[in-house]
């Protein structure tokens, strides 16, 4: 037993075990004091109550809900949410990002100037005013008497109404699969080396697939269409009030303009980090060839600068930031938990949803970009100059 003791791995391996077992013996005598604790203060733990109605109702929910349905159901309707903000809040923020980060990185003085000043105005105020400001500037808009209209577009402090199919439930979500894919389509067209065409030469196909997508869209459209009924809901005033059309609350639309903006000045820098670190000799190179500004921007400035970003951090981050629609009353993860505990008094097994939820959906989402970084790096010493 000495002569295993002056062993330096064998003491190395007793001080790792114990350590780990004081952290076990810690981590269960809490368990057992707050289980003791709940206990005498007659409130059973476990997560039965996720069968219970919550007698409760939410004002935005992409899924049917009544205030009948289970706690379990409410959870899912506001992972749904979350999730659907928050790709929504990422893709303008990575439009708006692009533009600045463009802008930034531009000849011109003036776009510069612009670029500079929009991050260093949006990146230095806290996302919560952010968030404030948006949804006090969208609850003092007109009522739906005097609505700003546009294209049957109608914008009140209730919300921005806009026209919709009427279309069934499974119809739209082929419809909605249809337009992504006509977004998605042209770029793989013009990147796949399964094609004989040179790279620059692809416009008529990547436009034929583009137009092949859409219409696959209208024809969908076409055979979902519900009897009887207009191909477009028109949003209308009866009454006091609109009827028909889609609403997006303003909740929704003061987070997403809020995430949208304020991610943008954060990934605009990463933009311009990535164009900055495409090397001039590439160019040089490019120009000497002949090839027009234009074509030297989105065959080689482009290309190699999209590979050099590493935005998962950026996107879990604001995926995270949804959680500020607590704040102006936005039905999302968070809020469906922090509603449970108010109801129904489970604090550490909503809280431990709640952790188990955000770590699964952020963990998800870096190994996805993860993945696609690892793709798409570029090796070695590609981009010096």
């Amino acid at each position: 037993m000495v002569s295993l003791l002056r062993n330096q791995k064998v003491r190395n391996a007793l001080l790792q075990v114990l350590y780990v077992g004081s952290l076990a013996a810690l981590v269960l005598s809490c368990a057992m004091i707050a289980r003791r604790n709940l206990a005498e203060q007659g409130i059973t733990s476990g997560f039965d109550f996720l069968y219970k109605s919550t007698g409760w109702d939410v004002n935005f929910s992409l899924l049917p809900a009544t205030a009948n349905d289970p706690y379990w159901w409410f959870f899912l309707i506001g992972i749904v949410n979350t999730l659907f903000l928050g790709s929504v809040g990422l893709v303008l923020a990575t439009i708006v990002g692009t533009i600045v980060g463009l802008a930034r990185t531009s000849s011109n003085e003036l776009a510069r100037l612009l670029g500079r000043t929009y991050v260093d105005i949006f990146r230095n105020i806290p996302l919560i005013l952010q968030v404030f400001f948006w949804y006090a500037l969208i609850t003092h808009l007109p009522t739906p008497r005097a609505a700003h209209e546009a294209w049957g577009f109608l914008l009140t402090s209730r919300g921005l109404y806009m026209p919709i199919p009427n279309v069934g439930g499974l119809a739209m979500a082929l419809a909605t699969l249809a337009v992504i894919g006509a977004i998605a389509l042209p770029v793989w067209l013009g990147r796949t080396s399964r094609l004989s065409q040179p790279v620059g030469e692809r416009s008529a196909v990547q436009l034929g697939g583009a137009a092949a997508a859409l219409s696959c869209v209208v024809l969908i459209l076409m055979i979902g269409r519900l009897p009887d009924a207009p191909l477009l809901d028109f949003p209308a005033l009866q009454g006091l009030n609109l009827k028909g059309g889609l609403r997006i609350p303003p909740e929704f639309s003061a987070l997403a303009v809020a995430i949208a903006i304020y991610g943008g000045s954060y990934i605009a820098e990463i933009v311009r980090g990535g164009f900055k670190a495409v090397g001039k000799g590439q160019v040089e190179a490019a120009l000497s060839l002949g090839l027009s500004p234009w074509r030297v921007f989105t065959l080689v400035k482009l290309p190699l600068a999209l590979r050099v970003p590493i935005l998962a951090n950026q996107y879990v981050w604001l995926i995270k930031a949804t959680t500020m629609g607590i704040a102006i009353g936005f039905t999302d993860f968070f809020m469906i938990v922090s509603l449970t505990i108010n109801h129904s008094g489970q604090t550490l097994e909503s809280i431990g949803i709640l952790m188990a939820g955000f770590l699964t959906i952020n963990l998800s989402l870096a190994a996805v970009f993860n993945r696609i970084n690892k793709a798409i790096a570029l090796k070695g010493n590609q981009l010096r100059g």
